[in-house]
């Protein structure tokens, strides 16, 4: 609203022009009893915001409508092309075009509505706002990403000038590798490891830090750096991580059937602390996934096998040796099935720090990892001491190892489970007798043809040795006095007499 003074000038200057200014005119159109401003179409800045916040609201809501109404109608092309054939839906570039047409439309007539009552600085400030890349567009750093930023440059703090060193190299590294996307997968590593070995160097050699304290500090640059570059690395579509990935989950899953037995596991899952270590064995194994920095991955698999090692010993009573820790470890990850475990391996083994990765635990736990991988994709029936033709049925699901006999359970085992046993040996007996007869009719039916097909050989192959002469039908014979042209003349035969005597 003006002011007393504003509105008195106002009057002056139209009273020098000639012109008579009532003051209702220049009250808000609305009627609120403000003064309106000129600028905003007569509005005061309070009803102008109301209807602007209005427009703004409308706006939306047709929106929502438009996106509505045109997904229905790809739906309904759809429907109709499914059922009607040649007829050709609605593509969704074609959607994407019209719904962009539309909102463009309802975007201009809203900003047409506002045009004229804005000013230049407003004017400015929507041409600026309208250049302006969307938030929408980038991806918004996560939750994560912005708690290990605050910890790195809490940790720089702490550094004093090696920690500004480090930051500006970080950064450095950061510019260079966003302008390096299209490098494959093996450059990028190659330039990460350059880097990690390049800025230890430095804090060696120039600032001439502890080695304790230079591991600690390439600790916390991994996790900054691979933090920041966890969507760009991990599994990029240029490689054919996530295809190993589905293979090697195919693999273990087609390999359920697998029993500790057969591994020669010594583990006994029956001891109940046992078995919660390998439930948390399970559990951190599965957890590898969801960390983003090679060192956290690498924690998983260290806490991962000291489970292991662990339950061994309480099986055991005694340590745990390195021949009993690979098949305990081969039997975890056969049981577990942890999520993209190849690209896993594969990230920590490109982008993690290599005087971790080929020293101390954590490296000597993932290269057994990596070797109980390798085993469970080469595994065959000689490595369970199997025939191939039972680890063949067991592969393709037509029967399973023998369960544990009902007899041979604890007193304290539930009638339930006893019984469920029982029923399951049955069904696997049912089953072994379905198969033989099924098997045993399939041979007699190809017995039975091959008898047929034999005889008809035989017969052919006589036929053919010797043929069948078929001779025409011989005319029947004439009377011995047919040709006797004087019958007629013979006397009459001789007919018995009786005489009496």
């Amino acid at each position: 609203p003006f002011s007393s003074s504003a509105r008195r000038k106002m009057s002056l200057k139209s009273e020098r022009r000639g012109i008579h200014v009532d003051q209702s005119e220049l009250l808000c159109k609305k009627g609120c009893g403000y003064y309106g401003n000129p600028a905003w179409q007569g509005f005061c800045s309070k009803c102008w915001r109301e209807e602007y916040h209005k427009a703004r609201q409308k706006q939306i809501q047709e929106d929502w409508e438009l996106a509505e109404r045109l997904q229905r109608e790809e739906e309904e092309a759809y429907a109709s092309s499914q059922s009607t054939q040649g007829a050709q839906s609605l593509t969704f570039s074609k959607f994407e075009e019209k719904k962009t047409n539309e909102k463009t439309r309802k975007v201009t007539t809203v900003k047409k509505f506002f045009t004229a009552s804005s000013r230049a600085g407003a004017k400015k400030a929507e041409i600026q706002e309208a250049k302006a890349p969307s938030p929408s567009i980038h991806r918004q750093a996560s939750i994560e990403t912005d708690r290990v930023s605050k910890e790195f440059i809490e940790f720089i703090r702490t550094c004093q000038k090696p920690g500004q060193d480090i930051y500006k190299q970080c950064k450095l590294f950061l510019d260079t590798m966003s302008h390096k996307r299209d490098l494959s997968i093996e450059e990028q590593s190659e330039c990460a490891q350059d880097f990690y070995q390049n800025v230890a160097d430095r804090l060696q050699t120039r600032w001439k830090v502890s080695p304790e304290k230079v591991e600690k500090a390439m600790d916390e640059v991994e996790k900054y750096i691979m933090t920041r570059q966890y969507k760009y690395v991990f599994c990029p579509e240029t490689t054919d991580d996530e295809k190993k990935d589905l293979a090697v989950q195919k693999r273990i899953r087609a390999l359920h059937w697998v029993t500790p037995q057969m591994l020669c596991v010594p583990v006994s899952e029956e001891i109940p602390e046992v078995s919660d270590m390998v439930v948390k064995a399970i559990t951190d194994i599965i957890e590898m996934d969801s960390k983003r920095v090679p060192r956290d991955k690498l924690a998983c698999i260290t806490k991962c096998s000291k489970h292991i090692f662990n339950a061994i010993k309480i099986t055991k009573n005694e340590p745990a040796s390195a021949d009993d820790f690979l098949p305990t470890l081969i039997y975890i990850v056969l049981k577990g099935n942890p999520p993209r475990l190849q690209s896993n391996i594969q990230y920590i083994t490109r982008f993690c720090n290599p005087s971790r990765l080929m020293t101390g635990e954590d490296g000597y736990y993932f290269t057994n990892l990596c070797c109980a991988v390798a085993f469970i994709e080469k595994l065959d029936a000689q490595s369970l001491n199997l025939s191939q033709e039972d680890f063949d049925r067991f592969m393709t699901g037509q029967t399973s190892p023998k369960k544990q006999e009902s007899d041979s359970f604890s007193p304290d085992v539930c009638l339930g489970v006893k019984q469920m046993c029982k029923s399951l040996d049955l069904l696997s007996q049912l089953n072994e007798r379905q198969e033989r007869i099924v098997s045993e009719a399939k041979k007699l039916e190809k017995d039975l043809i091959d008898w047929t097909d034999g005889i008809t050989k035989e017969v052919e192959e006589i036929v053919e040795k010797y043929p069948l002469e078929i001779k025409p039908k011989s005319q029947a014979l004439a009377a011995i006095d047919s040709e006797n042209v004087e019958n007629d003349k013979l006397p009459p035969p001789l007919q018995p007499q009786v005489y009496a005597g």
